[in-house]
Order: C-alpha cells, then structure tokens, then sequence
C-alpha cells in the first residue's frame, strides 16, 4: 500500500513538473470526422479510435503532441488495455485539461506486477488495478469498462459464474464505470457473452483474415493459416448479426493485424493493404462503431486519419483481395462497394447486408425491417439490368438477392 500510495505521489509530481512544457504544435490534421453510435451505450464514436501503444516509452511531449492530434483531428474514443505504468500516466499527462472530450475504454482484470503485464480475476487485484488506472488517468470514472480478455469457454464461464461479473456490476451501479463490455479475440465466446445480454461493448478483432478463419482457432499460431481461404467464417457473420440484435457496439482491435497486412511478405493474403483499405473493411462490417488504430508514430497516425478524406478508390479493398493467390471470396458479398452505382438509387450493398442477417435467424428483428423501411429505395424496384453484378469482384448473384430481399422485407 505504502509503495502504492509513492507512485501515485510521483505522478503527480511529474505531472506538476511537465503541465509547462505542453506541446502545442501539431502536423497538418484532417477534419470532417464521422461518429458513429456504440450500440445500446448511446455514445456518438469517432468512427476512427486509439490503441494505447503509442504511449509506452514516451516523454511526456510526445503523449502530449500525439494526444492533441487524435482529438484536434475529431478523435474521442480511447482503449486502455495495458496495466503498464508508463502508458497510463503518459495518457493521463496527455489528456490533462481534455477529459471530457475522450471516451474512454479502459480493461478491468489487468494488472502490473513486478514489472510485467498479469491477467486476473482475482477480484482484489482487479480492484487495485483498476484505481490505479483512475488515479493515473487523473479522471473518476470510466466510460466503458471491459472484462479483460475472455479467449476461452472456461474463463468466460468463470467470470459470468463468480464473483467478477458482480464487480462489475458494482463498478457501474457506483458510476465509476458507464457501461459494461468486453474483449476478445475468440469468436464462440464472443457469441456467448454477447447473446448472454450481460454485455453492452465488445472489443473484438476484425481484419480480411481473421474473418475467414474458423471459430476457436488458435490466431497467434502460424500454422493456422496454412493453406488457402474461402469467405467469411459463418460464425462470425452469427457473432455481427447477434450484435446487431442486441444492439451490442464493436470497437474493432487488430485492424491491420498487428500490422502484418500492410506487408505484402508478412500478409498470408499474399497482398498488401493499406491502412484505409484495412479501415474501411473493419468499419463496414455489421455493428461496427469504431476501428481501433493501434498506429505508434505521428506518421503512422495520420495514415489512418486520411481515411476520413480519402477517396473511394483509397479505400477500395476488393481489387486487393481479389488479386491474393491465398483467399477467395467467390459468391460472397463482402460489402465493398462495387456494385453501386445503382441506376435506380438503390444502396445495394445496405440492403445485401441486412438480407444476409435476416436470413440467419428464425425471425426477422424489428430493428432490420425498420432499418430496412427506412432506405429511401427498395430492393422491389430493381429491374434487373445488371449493371451491379458486372462490376462485383466476386461474382455475387446481386439481382437474385434483391428478389430475395423483396420477399422477406415485403417491398
């Protein structure tokens, strides 16, 4: 307790020492960010958000400069996974005087122990990891509190059956945190938490090959992705439509996988994407609110801020995809685009997406027919010309999808 107490004494001491030597010089920044609402939590999300990596090992000028950049630029959702000292009172520093203008997504189960990063669910140690990201965050509360990684049944069952679920529900009904979520990179769990209504936010990691591989297989082994890959995972398209059933808000982590998609000898597509391309493929998947940019460098940072003024053919990730000699996605809509202009204004894509989670359900939600209703032009008034399906990389039956979205919406 007493070395606790110290650290905290220390950062505010630095704190104090550096508050006159802010940055206050940035790099030419975008504008016209987007936001998007997090699911049932209500918050408006820049559409583009913060890993916590560019913080480790920085001076606090960096934090500083980097900080007034993201929110400057539009940014204001955060995620705080680590329990490293460093990262957290460089943010904390960084954010001084700008709180509010940040959501904050910090993890609860997270702790640093003799120097090194410990996952928990010893509730006593969850605690004191947690006031210590309060205390160095220099803030109250938490906006969205996350369950620390959840990647097996066993654990998930763990936190829903003991004593973690309670504290955090304890944390919320004390308003130390706003709402409950959680992170994960395994699909069947994610599903689980998610139907559980337990969770209101799930951090969970999205890019073009994640996607394709099966629930439950190991991510960070290499073998996995041996051999090739067709389409999308039939799990995870159940994981984003149970999401959007339960109004439950992603924020995506893992977006250029861990940067090796954007290496075209370190991609297993066998292709290089570009930071827009990787963004815009996270952000069009369904209940997506925010793509977390795990970028660690000012550079690296405006890379992704471009996508908010970047062009369509920028963002375009279909002609990448369909020149890897690894992935096919033959017959199947990834929602990239292609197939608009419609010469009736019909938004095709939106209306394939909402066909593709009617159909994986008994009933259609309210949600989707409202949705559905809401489109200014309906699949009914396709008149089947073609032009769509001449333009799609993947040889998508656009025109039988639009009868078959007239029948289950009625118009």
């Amino acid at each position: 307790m007493r070395f606790n107490n110290l650290m905290v004494s220390m950062v505010a001491v630095v704190t104090l020492l550096f508050s006159a030597c802010q940055c206050t010089e940035t790099p030419e920044k975008p504008v016209n960010m987007k936001y998007r609402e997090l699911g049932k939590t209500g918050l408006m999300v820049s559409e583009i958000g913060l890993g916590c990596e560019c913080f480790a090992d920085q001076d606090t000028a960096f934090s500083r400069q980097y900080m007034n950049l993201a929110l400057d630029s539009g940014i204001n959702y955060i995620d705080i996974y680590t329990s490293d000292p460093i990262v957290r009172s460089n943010i904390g520093y960084a954010l001084q005087g700008r709180r509010d203008k940040m959501f904050i997504q910090g993890h609860i189960g997270t702790v640093w122990v003799d120097g090194q990063y410990k996952r928990t669910r010893d509730i006593e140690e969850a605690k004191a990891g947690f006031n210590d990201l309060l205390t160095r965050l220099n803030t109250d509360y938490i906006d969205v509190g996350m369950i620390h990684i959840a990647d097996s049944r066993e654990d998930w069952l763990e936190v829903v059956n003991g004593p973690f679920i309670q504290l955090m529900k304890d944390l919320k009904a004390e308003g130390k945190i706003h709402h409950i979520g959680l992170s994960s990179h395994n699909t069947a769990v994610a599903l689980e938490a998610v139907q559980s209504g337990l969770i209101e936010v799930l951090m969970f990691s999205i890019n073009p090959i994640f996607d394709m591989m099966p629930a439950g297989v190991n991510l960070w082994d290499s073998t996995s992705y041996a051999g090739n890959f067709t389409n999308i995972d039939s799990t995870r398209m159940q994981l984003y439509e149970a999401c959007v059933r339960q109004n439950v808000g992603i924020s995506v982590m893992k977006v250029f996988g861990g940067g090796r998609l954007l290496d075209a000898q370190q991609s297993v597509l066998g292709v290089a994407l570009t930071p827009c391309q990787c963004i815009h493929y996270a952000l069009g998947r369904p209940a997506v609110a925010t793509a977390l940019s795990g970028a660690r460098t000012i550079d690296e940072l405006l890379a992704s801020l471009h996508y908010e003024t970047a062009t369509d053919a920028e963002k375009d990730y279909a002609t990448a995809f369909a020149k890897s000699p690894k992935a096919s996605w033959k017959g199947e809509c990834i929602y990239c685009g292609h197939c608009s202009p419609c010469p009736q204004g019909i938004d095709i894509d939106k209306i394939t997406k909402l066909l593709n989670l009617a159909k994986m359900q008994d009933s259609i939600p309210q949600s989707l027919i409202d949705e559905y209703k809401a489109l200014k032009h309906k699949a009914g008034e396709c008149t089947q010309c073609g032009s769509c399906e001449s333009r799609c990389p993947f040889s998508v039956s656009i025109r039988e999808n639009m009868i078959e979205a007239k029948k289950i919406f009625g118009e």
